[in-house]
C-alpha cells in the first residue's frame, strides 16, 4: 500500500472520542489476550493503546479502544452490552474485569524523555520508593517500570517524561549514593538502541589487577610501586611522573616475565559476558590503558576487541630497560584515544560509553555520552555520569537498557 492509499487514521482518538478502558486481572495462561480482543471485535473497535504485564503468573492486560458505535449492542446499548459481554468472558476465564469510561487517547507525556536505571543488592522497598519520590520531586512523571535483571543484582528501569535528563542526573545522583545504590540516567531516544562504542579502562576495571604491580611483584618492589599507584588514581600525583617512576624500578627484569604477568592477569567476573554481549549486539569494544600493550595486546586477541591502545614497556637485549617508548597513555591520552576509536569506528561521541575506575579516566569519561565510574575512587564516582558500585562488570548491560534475558541469549548464542 502507497502512501496515497493508506486511510485517515481512526485508531489515534481525538479529546473528545470516547474511549474505554479495559483492565483485566488474574492468574496468566495462554489465550487471553486473544480471548480479550476476540470479544471485543465483536463490536467493532479500533485499539488505541495496549499495556500488558505478567509477574509471578499473574497478568495485568489494559486495553484502551475506542467505544462501540449506537445500535452494535444486543440490547440496544452498544457500551453496556460490550461491558456485559466482556465481564461474562472474565467470569467464565476466572478474571476480573474493570471497564472506565473516558475520552481520547492517554494524556500527552511531558517533554524531556529518560530512562532511570536502578540496581540494587537487594533491591528494598525504601529505597524504590526514595528515588520515586526524587523522580517526582523534579517534575518527573513515571510513565512504566520494568525489571531488566534478577541476578546479579536486582535492576529496574523507570520510563520517566517530564523533567530533563540533565536535572535527573543532579538529582538523583547524590540520592542513590546515600541509598548505597546505583543509578543511571540516559536520555531516550533512538541512539539509545543505535549501534555505539564502549571504551573500558584496563586495570581494576576490565582486569581485577593493577598490571604494574604484577610487575613490580617480580622485581621485589611491588609495596613501593603501589602506594604510588594508589596515589596517582586518587589524583594526588601526576600520572606521567608516577609513570615513569614505577616503571624506572622495573629495569634490569627479564623479557620473560612479560608471559608470566600475562598469565597472572585476571579478568573481574563479567568481563567475558560483557565483551561477548556487546560484540553479539553489534557494538564495538575498545580498552585504553596506563598500563602495557605487552599485556593490552594479549587481551585484545583473546577478547576479541576491536580497538587497544597503551604505553609500551622498552626492552633492549632481552631486558626490561626501566622506560615506556612512544606517547603516553595519560588522562588527556585516554579522552582523545576515545574520540580517536569513535571516528574510526563512525560512531558519534553522543553515542559512545566509557568505563573506568580511576582519577586518569574522568576526561575519557566526562567525553564519552555516557561515562559510568566502576568502583570507582571517590573522585571518580562524584564526576561520572553514573557509578556501579558491584563487582560485576557485566552489569553495566542493564544501563544500556540490556536485559538479563538478552545476555542469556548472547552467551547461548556464543556457546
Amino acid at each position: 500500500m502507497s502512501a496515497s492509499q493508506i486511510p485517515p487514521a481512526t485508531a489515534v482518538p481525538g479529546d473528545d472520542v470516547p474511549t474505554l478502558l479495559v483492565k483485566i486481572f488474574g492468574k496468566d495462561r495462554p489465550g487471553i489476550t486473544a480471548g480479550l480482543f476476540e470479544t471485543l471485535a465483536a463490536y467493532s473497535v479500533d485499539v488505541v493503546d495496549i499495556e500488558q504485564v505478567v509477574t509471578r503468573g499473574r497478568i495485568t492486560l489494559c486495553a484502551l479502544v475506542t467505544a462501540p458505535s449506537p445500535g452494535q449492542g444486543s440490547t440496544g446499548s452498544a457500551e453496556g452490552d460490550l461491558r456485559a459481554t466482556v465481564h461474562n468472558w472474565a467470569e467464565s476465564m476466572n478474571l476480573q474485569a474493570e471497564i472506565i469510561s473516558g475520552r481520547g487517547d492517554n494524556r500527552p507525556r511531558g517533554t524531556g524523555r529518560s530512562h532511570v536505571t536502578v540496581l540494587g543488592h537487594p533491591l528494598t522497598a525504601e529505597t524504590t520508593a526514595a528515588i520515586a519520590a526524587a523522580i517526582t520531586a523534579t517534575g518527573g512523571n513515571i510513565d512504566r517500570i520494568f525489571r531488566l535483571a534478577k541476578y546479579p543484582v536486582t535492576a529496574v528501569e523507570f520510563a520517566v517524561s517530564g523533567a530533563e535528563t540533565a536535572s535527573l542526573r543532579s538529582v538523583l545522583a547524590p540520592e542513590a549514593a546515600q541509598l548505597g545504590v546505583d543509578v543511571a540516567v540516559v536520555a531516550a531516544g533512538l541512539q539509545r538502541r543505535a549501534q555505539r562504542l564502549v571504551v573500558m579502562d584496563v586495570d581494576s576495571t576490565l582486569i581485577q589487577d593493577e598490571v604494574i604491580e604484577l610487575f613490580a611483584a617480580h622485581a621485589g618492589c611491588e609495596a613501593e610501586v603501589a602506594e604510588v599507584t594508589a596515589a596517582a588514581m586518587r589524583g594526588e600525583l601526576d600520572f606521567e611522573q608516577s609513570l615513569h617512576a614505577r616503571v624506572e624500578l622495573l629495569g634490569g627484569l627479564d623479557a620473560s616475565v612479560v608471559e608470566a604477568v600475562r598469565k597472572e592477569v585476571r579478568l573481574t567476573p563479567g568481563a567475558r559476558t560483557l565483551v561477548r554481549t556487546l560484540k553479539r549486539l553489534g557494538y564495538q569494544v575498545g580498552v585504553v590503558s596506563g598500563g602495557f600493550t605487552q599485556v593490552t595486546d594479549a587481551l585484545q586477541e583473546e577478547l576479541g576487541l576491536d580497538f587497544a591502545s597503551a604505553n609500551t614497556l622498552e626492552i633492549v637485549d632481552g631486558k626490561l630497560t626501566g622506560r615506556v617508548t612512544g606517547d603516553i597513555v595519560d588522562r588527556a591520552g585516554k579522552a582523545r584515544l576515545l574520540r580517536s576509536f569513535a571516528q574510526q569506528a563512525g560512531v558519534p561521541l553522543a553515542q559512545t560509553v566509557a568505563i573506568g575506575d580511576g582519577a586518569n579516566d574522568l576526561d575519557m569519561l566526562n567525553t564519552a555520552g555516557l561515562g559510568v565510574a566502576f568502583n570507582a575512587k571517590p573522585v571518580v564516582r562524584e564526576a561520572a555520569h553514573t557509578a556501579v558500585n558491584v563487582p560485576f562488570l557485566d552489569t553495566v548491560l542493564y544501563l544500556l537498557g540490556i536485559t538479563r534475558e538478552e545476555v542469556e541469549a548472547a552467551e547461548t548464542h556464543v556457546g
